[in-house]
């Protein structure tokens, strides 16, 4: 299915990268990561087959695939990017905990499992190490819905609990009678993938649900149009509550999967620091609008040409003030690495802020050993004196974003710069290094002996 060699193939490879091109000509982003998981997973909840098109080649989508097949669904490549799934017969005893244990993104089959199965035991996933991403919001927002959770041997045991009552909002007249009550679920904290969970366990249910703290960012909207694809009702209700009135007989779907807005991102910033000229074809900008705004703002020269359409020319400086990510619709916590990278060749001081994981900002770390001049306040906080030359140094990727980011910074560094790791790149990248080279990058592939 892919040249990528996967962890599992024991060949450790690396990225060497000399500094100092700019990149010109014309990049197409690929399949949304984020969004092909939830969509993968959500495949669970019908017998019928589902098709999915414009998937990425990724790890990330390679593991998710392969956990699916290890539950007994059958799949089968249509196209390149194009596959068939039928969940029939799932045996929910045959998760494997090597395969959970390689991708955080794992968790998003609990939901769809929890809605077909009355019992499931979870291994622990795994994923990138940016600070602490603990499964708390998942299992109380479940045992809101009457499903305890309890960690045994490295494993959640999900069952339903009949001493857990659900919450209901009451809906009323107005003549002040009460007219309905509906089940509500409240997230401790803005989640994605917890909210992608409770809208796929929602979708198997007949019971009205109202979700509250619901993350709105494009991989919830994206699972959103699918689950009404399969027969759910789902409708947005107010600021960050979505309401869905499931059935127990979702049908399959056929799904042609949005480009990914991280990716397009990466490529605008990627361009912007080496002082490019790219055009960037299908770009999902509805979902970067603050993110190519404060771009602007800080004087980079961006045009959107057309729907899916945006070209980047050379800007010169920056001036970046302030970088803060926030979730949806604020800047990406995925692309403030990027963002990092930018500001340390650009004027004065810039303000880095990320509220969301306390571990984002050790790529930093990295910069400063490349000979930026970054000053941590603490593990969300940091600033950037701008207008540094980097120097090009041997390091490995710590995670999938901060990897992306050290290409950047590759790319712009005096002299050669080798990246190590580079399998937490290939989870999210489709072979970016050969779409970098087509656009002049010096970067190679090469085994790391």
């Amino acid at each position: 299915m892919s040249n990528i060699k996967t962890q599992n193939s024991r060949v450790s490879e690396k990225f060497v990268i000399k500094g100092g091109k700019p990149l010109n000509g014309t990049v197409n982003i690929r399949g949304a990561k984020n969004a092909a998981l939830p969509v993968l997973s959500a495949t669970l909840l019908t017998k019928e087959p589902c098709v999915i098109d414009n998937l990425p080649l990724i790890e990330d989508v390679f593991r998710m695939i392969d956990i699916l097949k290890g539950l007994g669904a059958e799949i089968s490549w249509l196209s390149k990017r194009k596959v068939k799934i039928q969940c029939s017969h799932i045996d929910v005893t045959k998760l494997s905990p090597k395969l959970i244990g390689f991708l955080r993104g794992s968790i998003l089959i609990l939901g769809p499992l929890l809605a077909r199965f009355s019992k499931v035991k979870m291994p622990l996933p795994g994923g990138c190490f940016i600070g602490a991403r603990s499964l708390d919001t998942h299992l109380d927002a479940f045992r809101q819905t009457g499903i305890n959770a309890l960690l045994k041997n490295g494993f959640y045991c999900f069952e339903k609990d009949s001493s857990l009552r659900p919450l209901y909002e009451n809906f009323y007249s107005e003549k002040g009678e009460s007219i309905k009550k509906t089940m509500k679920v409240v997230l401790r904290e803005f989640s994605v993938t917890a909210t992608e969970n409770i809208l796929s366990y929602s979708a198997l249910r007949s019971k009205e649900i109202i979700l509250k703290i619901a993350d709105q960012d494009y991989q919830v909207q994206e699972l959103v149009k699918v689950l009404k694809k399969m027969g759910a009702k789902i409708e947005y209700n107010g600021v960050n509550s979505i309401k869905i009135s499931g059935t127990k007989d979702l049908k399959g779907f056929d799904h042609y999967l949005m480009s990914d807005p991280i990716e397009a991102g990466t490529f605008i910033v990627a361009a912007l620091a080496t002082q490019g000229e790219v055009l960037i074809k299908n770009a999902e900008f509805s979902f970067l609008e603050l993110f190519l705004k404060r771009l602007k703002d800080f004087g980079a020269k961006i045009e959107i040409l057309g729907p899916k359409l945006i070209k980047v020319f050379p800007s010169g400086k920056l001036t970046m003030d302030k970088i803060q990510s926030l979730p949806y619709p604020g800047i990406h916590t995925d692309l403030q690495p990027e963002l990092g990278v930018l500001a340390t060749s650009s004027n004065g001081l810039t303000s880095i802020h990320d509220p969301l994981f306390e571990g984002r900002l050790k790529y930093l770390e990295d910069l400063n050993k490349m000979g930026a001049n970054i000053i941590f306040c603490d593990p969300h906080r940091a600033i950037v004196k701008g207008s540094t030359r980097l120097q090009g140094i041997e390091i490995p990727s710590p995670d999938l974003r901060a990897g992306a980011a050290l290409i950047i910074a590759g790319l712009i560094a005096k002299g050669e710069t080798v990246l190590g790791n580079i399998y937490q790149i290939d989870r999210g990248y489709e072979r970016i290094e050969e779409r970098l080279q087509k656009l002049g990058a010096d970067i190679k592939r090469v085994e790391d002996i």
